[in-house]
């Protein structure tokens, strides 16, 4: 990836011209195959925050796709957080973040939907008899079997979340096939059926061990979540503890206007 050294380049403050190769003939939309990339490059740190990035006129000629199409993929990286267009200053590389709308979703979907490749290594799958406190989330009987599950969940960049759940014995999935994908999808193709959760969010300093499987320094800022998740009968079907690297992700809110 390089910047070319012609007089419009000048004219538009050296913005970076990220070299991409496109399959046309692919399933994947040019505008992914576009967006992707430039993600990626963002998030690694080559292309340092406050970058100008190729203007979408720019980038339809250069790689012979329609404007719309070019247009489509800088909106999917402003959608990602990545980047913020302006009329008259262009498109820059915004503070890099993974952005998470708060629902009753799957991270690991949502990381696919947002253009990134996730990756996840399980460092715990055992069955276990539930003890008071798991009893207590898991708003179960004395003696049920559940499964404690500890993941990291990674991009390309490297590690982003270790998430550990607690799920009833009956309604868990696989460790096979916890291993290529995510918990809910997972669960659903059991057909355990999520409709409500109960979700908290709050923030604390990595310890030593958070720091070495997340990669980031002692003491480093980690978004927390917890969360109930219930399926249609009220019953609880899985709890969830999960550990954040706050320099690469934070969760959007949506909030309305009091009509009372």
């Amino acid at each position: 990836m390089n910047q070319p050294t012609d007089g419009s380049t000048k004219a538009a403050e050296n913005a970076f011209v990220p070299a991409i190769e496109l399959n046309r003939d692919s399933s994947v939309p040019l505008y992914q195959q576009i967006a992707a990339p430039i993600g990626r490059l963002i998030l690694n740190g080559e292309i340092p925050e406050g970058s100008l990035i190729e203007d979408e006129v720019s980038m339809a000629q250069r790689l012979e796709v329609s404007r719309p199409t070019a247009r489509h993929a800088l909106q999917q990286l402003v959608s990602q957080g990545l980047v913020r267009r302006k009329r008259g200053s262009g498109t820059r590389v915004a503070p890099t973040r993974i952005h998470r709308p708060l629902g009753l979703t799957s991270f690991n979907d949502e990381l696919e939907h947002a253009g990134f490749t996730p990756s996840t290594k399980v460092l715990l799958y055992e069955v276990v008899l539930a003890d008071e406190a798991e009893m207590a989330v898991l708003e179960c009987a004395r003696d049920t079997e559940i499964v404690r599950m500890r993941r990291i969940r990674s991009i390309e960049t490297g590690p982003l979340a270790i998430m550990t759940n607690l799920v009833p014995l009956d309604l868990s999935p696989s460790l096979k096939s916890l291993s290529k994908q995510g918990l809910y999808a997972a669960m659903k193709e059991s057909g355990v059926s999520m409709m409500t959760a109960h979700q908290t969010v709050g923030a604390r300093n990595a310890t030593p061990d958070d720091a070495e499987q997340l990669g980031v320094p002692v003491n480093a800022p980690l978004l927390t979540m917890q969360r109930t998740t219930y399926d249609a009968a009220g019953r609880v079907v899985e709890y969830g503890d999960h550990l954040y690297n706050a320099s690469l992700y934070s969760i959007r809110l949506t909030l309305f206007a009091d009509r009372m």
